[in-house]
């Protein structure tokens, strides 16, 4: 957890992997951070752990869901109930399930 970083109420943070939440960035209720998968094409599902990385002063709307591996980069915005199974890139605003792009932001830098 960096400086200011925020995790909501009844947020799951599931961290076999490191999960690594930078400074400002905040992750809102009920979302969760799942940092594990299994791999399927063995007969056995061994666990697979996959480090989580949100980066400063991006945002995990509600609900949101965060799969293996997944960087949420610098001021990046996850749109509530979304479900992020790729990177996302710094200043994206994301929604949906599968999340897919859907502006940038434009707000100017952070104060």
């Amino acid at each position: 957890m960096g400086d200011r970083a925020v995790i909501g109420p009844d947020v799951d943070v599931y961290c076999v992997a490191q999960i690594h939440v930078h400074a400002d960035a905040m992750v809102s209720q009920y979302s969760y951070l799942c940092a594990a998968t299994h791999d399927y094409r063995k007969a056995n599902l061994p666990l697979v752990a996959k480090p989580i990385e949100i980066q400063s002063g991006a945002w995990v709307c509600a609900d949101a869901f965060v799969g293996p591996g997944v960087t949420i980069g610098q001021r990046a915005i996850v749109g509530a109930r979304a479900a992020v199974f790729r990177d996302v890139a710094a200043g994206q605003i994301v929604g949906g399930n599968p999340a897919k792009f859907i502006k940038m932001r434009d707000d100017g830098p952070a104060e």
